[in-house]
């Protein structure tokens, strides 16, 4: 059966995170019943996706990667375009392939690029509202970046992991930071 990878964008303002719960408003149900209607299966089948990692409620994502098997054969285009029909305008798959049956996105992902935005403003945003944080006060980017270096190499990580947490170890390698500056965002 072939297996399929996916490049999912979204905005996660919306949603109680990536992880199927029953209450269904989960970044993973609005995927998982897109595919299904894309697949012609039947109300109460289901085709069951995973992804590189779970994100928490409000999060958004550029090119999470997702997979999943189907016996359905298409061209990559095709998986794109059928089930960006069925997505919330929020959601939309960026890329599609086939990749082989032994792939896990989870278990091949080699890194993880995170990017947090803070709005240095008098006020605070609304067009930006749920995408930026906001600070009132003068930014020091100097003393920031220090503090983030601190954060580079290896580093256990143990006492900010959920119970549940599914990760292998909780040995993360932190390669790069970068404070920087873009007019009045402040990407860190």
């Amino acid at each position: 059966m072939p297996r399929i990878a996916l490049g999912l964008s979204y905005s996660g303002s919306g949603y109680c995170g990536w992880q199927s719960q029953l209450g269904g408003n989960t970044l993973q149900d609005k995927l998982e019943e897109a595919l299904r209607l894309f697949s012609g299966l039947p109300l109460g089948e289901r085709v069951i996706t995973n992804c590189t990692g779970r994100t928490d409620a409000g999060v958004h994502a550029l090119m999470q990667v997702v997979h999943f098997d189907t016996p359905l054969q298409r061209e990559a285009f095709s998986w794109m375009r059928g089930v960006n029909r069925f997505l919330p305008d929020d959601m939309a798959v960026q890329w599609a392939q086939e990749v082989p049956p032994e792939f896990h996105c989870r278990a091949a992902a080699r890194t993880r690029r995170y990017a947090y935005i803070a709005l240095q403003s008098p006020m605070r945003t609304s067009l930006d509202r749920g995408r930026v944080g906001w600070v009132h006060r003068p930014l020091d980017l100097e003393h920031m970046q220090l503090a983030a270096d601190i954060l580079l190499g290896e580093h256990d990580f143990s006492s900010f992991r959920a119970a549940q947490c599914q990760s292998l170890s909780p040995i993360k390698t932190l390669l790069k930071t970068q404070v920087s500056r873009r007019g009045g965002l402040l990407p860190f």
